[in-house]
């Protein structure tokens, strides 16, 4: 993907932390901050820009 991106470092942060997903309201905030990962990142304006974004598995909480 790097290449793919004319990107180069580290893409992955070494260290993370995870999450209990206690309400749909917490899965919901989650999601929003995931997503605009790449525009944190410099990769696009907008987060619907992004061309990977999506859900691996939509959550009912």
């Amino acid at each position: 993907m790097a290449r793919e991106l004319n990107f180069s470092g580290n893409i992955w942060q070494e260290e993370f932390f995870d999450h209990v997903l206690r309400s749909s309201e917490s899965y919901s905030q989650k999601w929003d901050y995931v997503r605009e990962n790449p525009v944190r990142g410099g990769l696009v304006v907008s987060s619907d820009q992004w061309p990977w974004q999506g859900e691996i598995e939509s959550l009912r909480l």
